[in-house]
């Protein structure tokens, strides 16, 4: 709720109002009668205590009473405490600020209503299940915006510099004051009325500097007390017998107090702007974070505790729950807790940090945290989209390959089985041979195609599991050569002492079969592929070359890729080489294409060489 009118600028102003009554009673030395006076006085404590904050209450009506009892009648500013006009004065003063202060109060609370009432609206909307409100009394913000605390009266006394540094101001007024009067006095033959409030004036700013305002505005009381009482004639009264006195007594107070203010606000503006420096360094650095990568709630909360210290919770409503998402940092369970609504269905918690959050900063972590929920949940959809979109597009591939590629193979097995089946044609010895070879042969190529299909989708599935163990490439490429559709020239230029590797033999089968056929498909006669292998660190290179057309640069890594075909007048679906990569890296490898020096592809595999101790043992038993 806003508190109205600053004390430092509803003091200053309204004292100036009073001593303007004051002066102007003075001045006309018995024509403004006392009821004037009090019904002026009382205008204007009324009027500055609807728009100033409760505090200021009751200082402007202290002020309002002396003002109304010293200038009722000659001579002014003789405190008159007792007697009916005093105790009329008093009662009026004091219903007028109560009334003033109690209007503006509620005229303020009126205006903040809905704010209020939007706040306590999210609280029913769903307790949180973290049952956050059995941390401790929380305190709810709007919008960014603080609700309005109940702190120790100290506290909200002194908010420019401090609880302490006022209890300080308090303390040396209390104790400075006396002695510093005591010097005064002594030095009074040597000093006159004018040096004595200035000098009072360098304490009331002195103290203003050290203990806040409202130390300084007690000072200032005091010492326009302890100057008319020892230094204004007569001595010892609070009578005042010169008007040039009572004027100066009454600019000493008005200028002590506005002095007090201005140091007051610029302590203010201090704090703020410390506080400020170190909003914007927070929230660079949080910037910093999430530009770094770091974008996701739970590194936002973490950057909140690394730089606030305590708990902080994001919280979401679901179906009327408020459910934690992400959470980072500790708090004692009886810490007071925060909430910041960031959204209708979203909250952030903050509770147990050494300081108060200020509600920009803690408005901008929430801020950052929803967008960073909501990119974190935008990538989320994204890559099942594209999972999604990829397991179509296989699918459409998949089709595309049945209703070809599977379909031509069995159209012609079965185009071969009806002719050996017809009994009015007599096949010769040579025919039924060859039918039987176009049904095997196709059988094979059947067979080929629906084994690629098959391991792909374990590939995709993650249901492929290696059994890695020490082999050497000897026991494992001519049966890959073996398990081709038609007799495979392969050479295999493999040298002696070359270490073993770690593989899975299966797999391993399965790579060289399909880049053996790879190859072997775009060998030109008299030029066969050959297979090569070298040690290259802690790894061995398996080469298998051909001396074909070769592939073009920008599409060698897409020949790894499922249903990619680049020939079209090749048969198959364009797995073999996706499932040999596939097969390489769940084993640990690698494999990549390159040119074949004066033309050509070279498929190179790199698996990782068995440990020292299994070579030497597996030597040991060969």
């Amino acid at each position: 709720m806003p508190r109205g009118l600053a004390a430092p600028y509803a003091l200053v102003t309204g004292y100036a109002a009073l001593l303007a009554i004051g002066t102007a009673a003075a001045v006309l030395h018995g024509r403004f009668s006392a009821t004037g006076v009090l019904i002026a006085a009382a205008a204007v404590v009324t009027a500055w205590s609807f728009v100033a904050e409760p505090l200021a209450v009751i200082p402007l009506a202290v002020v309002g009473w002396l003002t109304a009892v010293g200038f009722s009648r000659p001579p002014y500013a003789q405190l008159r405490v007792t007697g009916p006009h005093a105790a009329n004065a008093a009662i009026v003063i004091a219903a007028c600020a109560l009334a003033g202060g109690a209007v503006g109060l509620l005229m303020r609370w009126s205006a903040n209503r809905p704010i209020l009432e939007g706040v306590g609206a999210g609280r029913d909307a769903g307790q949180p299940a973290t049952d956050p409100g059995q941390a401790g009394e929380g305190t709810e913000l709007a919008g960014g915006q603080p609700a309005a605390g109940h702190g120790a009266l100290m506290v909200r006394a002194a908010y420019a510099v401090g609880a302490r540094r006022a209890l300080l101001g308090v303390l040396l007024a209390l104790v400075g004051l006396p002695l510093l009067t005591g010097l005064l006095v002594l030095a009074r033959p040597h000093l006159s009325l004018t040096d004595d409030l200035l000098i009072y004036l360098v304490a009331v700013v002195t103290l203003a500097v050290i203990g806040g305002f409202w130390p300084a505005i007690i000072a200032a009381a005091s010492a326009s007390l302890l100057v008319n009482w020892f230094f204004t004639p007569p001595l010892h009264t609070f009578t005042i017998d010169k008007p040039d006195n009572l004027l100066a007594l009454l600019l000493f107070v008005t200028v002590a107090v506005a002095v007090s203010s201005v140091v007051h606000l610029a302590a203010i503006r201090a704090g703020q702007a410390a506080r400020s420096r170190e909003e914007a360094r927070s929230l660079l650095e949080l910037a910093q974070t999430v530009l770094g990568g770091a974008d996701t709630p739970a590194a936002v909360l973490d950057h909140l505790v690394h730089t606030q210290g305590g708990l902080a919770e994001l919280l979401e409503d679901v179906s009327g729950r408020w459910v934690r998402i992400a959470a980072s940092g500790s708090a004692a369970p009886s810490a007071p807790v925060t909430r910041v609504g960031v959204r209708s269905d979203l909250t952030l918690q903050v509770s147990g940090q050494p300081s108060p959050i200020a509600p920009g900063l803690l408005a901008g972590f929430a801020a950052q945290i929803a967008a960073a929920l909501d990119r974190e949940r935008l990538r989320t959809q994204a890559a099942q989209a594209e999972a999604l979109a990829e397991g179509n597009r296989m699918r459409t591939a998949l089709l595309a390959a049945v209703s070809h590629d599977l379909r031509t193979p069995l159209a012609s097995i079965k185009a071969s089985v009806s002719s050996l089946r017809q009994t009015d044609v007599a096949w010769t010895e040579s025919d039924q041979q060859d039918l039987l070879a176009t049904i095997e042969e196709n059988a094979d190529r059947l067979d080929g195609l629906i084994g690629n299909l098959l391991d792909m989708s374990r590939l995709h599935t993650g249901s492929l599991q290696p059994f890695l163990r020490p082999i050497t490439i000897d026991e494992v490429a001519p049966v890959a050569l073996r398990g081709l559709d038609a007799p495979a020239d392969v050479r295999l230029e493999v040298p002696d002492g070359i270490p073993l590797m770690l593989a899975d033999p299966g797999l391993l089968e399965r790579v060289l079969a399909n880049v053996f056929a790879n190859a072997l498909q775009h060998s030109p006669a008299g030029r066969p592929p050959a297979l090569r292998a070298h040690q290259a660190a802690d790894t061995l290179v398996l080469e298998v070359i051909d001396y074909g057309p070769g592939v073009p640069n920008e599409l060698k890594s897409q020949i790894f890729e499922p249903f990619q075909r680049f020939d079209g007048r090749k048969a198959g679906v364009g797995l073999g080489l996706a499932v040999a990569r596939g097969f390489t890296e769940t084993m640990g490898g690698t494999i990549v294409a390159a040119d074949t020096p004066g033309g050509g592809l070279t498929v190179r595999i790199t698996l990782p060489i068995a440990g020292r101790n299994v070579s030497s043992m597996q030597g040991a038993e060969s």
